[in-house]
């Protein structure tokens, strides 16, 4: 598993795919595009018969950029590394700093790509990816990509709740003039305290308790930790934003009802 980690010290995993999967997903790549070459090529011959030598040389060449080169390449930028093999698989191209591919990631990807599975009928491709942890051929190696696993377990959400020693005083605490900003930052860190390390979250913990304190009143009872006044701060919040919304849904619907007993008249 690839760890990246950010600039909040956030430890991103990224799991690499396997080489069999990379193997698969490039199979059906190559069979792809060599029926759709196989189909441009039935149909030039089609029509060979009012192009001369020299222009069906020409087109048959054109045909092999395109279906080879081209169309893979336009299809990993507009999708930012899809391809209908790794579509099927469940794989990703990505950066080494696990960001979306661009143009240029495609283009060296793709010119390289027609060397070394094509031109060596995938040996090269197959030897570079071997001999590397993240099963990387060639064009990986030299665009700076790799290929990831999209298709993952979805991680379970973290419940918050308000600890039970400060439910009294988050229940009377004043916490309305709370940014919007400020109160993402403290439920993003809260979300993601468990990946994070020991002591990027005490500190994080720590500076984000700081904001927070300036927009609460009163403040915590003494000794509650940095953590525990974040719990209790974002939860309470949810709740009244929950019970705010459920009574002007509620008010909504008895006016809705009011208008709808109102006596119509043409």
């Amino acid at each position: 598993m690839s760890s990246i980690v950010t600039g909040e010290a956030v430890v991103l995993e990224l799991r690499p795919a396997s080489f069999a999967a990379r193997a698969l997903g490039l199979i059906l790549d190559v069979l792809f595009h060599m029926v759709l070459l196989v189909a441009v090529l039935v149909g030039l011959s089609a029509a060979g018969e009012d192009v001369d030598e020299a222009a069906m040389r020409a087109l048959v060449l054109s045909s092999v950029v395109f279906c080879l080169v081209i169309l893979p390449v336009a299809v990993e930028t507009l999708s930012r590394g899809l391809s209908l093999g790794k579509l099927a698989t469940g794989l990703r191209v990505v950066r080494d700093d696990g960001g979306a591919i661009r143009f240029r990631h495609a283009l060296i990807r793709g010119l390289t790509g027609f060397l070394e599975i094509y031109l060596t009928l995938g040996g090269l491709a197959l030897a570079v990816a071997l001999f590397n942890s993240k099963s990387r051929r060639l064009g990986d190696l030299l665009a700076g990509t790799y290929a990831i696993r999209s298709r993952v377990p979805v991680e379970p959400a973290v419940p918050v709740f308000v600890p039970p020693r400060l439910q009294a005083w988050a229940a009377a605490a004043d916490i309305g003039r709370i940014p919007d900003a400020t109160a993402r930052r403290a439920s993003q860190f809260l979300r993601q305290a468990g990946r994070m390390a020991p002591q990027s979250r005490a500190g994080m913990a720590v500076s984000i308790a700081t904001e927070l304190s300036a927009h609460v009143a009163p403040p915590p009872p003494p000794g509650t930790s940095p953590d525990d006044f974040l719990a209790a701060v974002v939860a309470e919040r949810r709740n009244r934003e929950l019970s705010r919304l459920s009574q002007q849904r509620r008010r909504n619907t008895a006016v809705g009802e009011r208008l709808q007993r109102l006596p119509f008249t043409g």
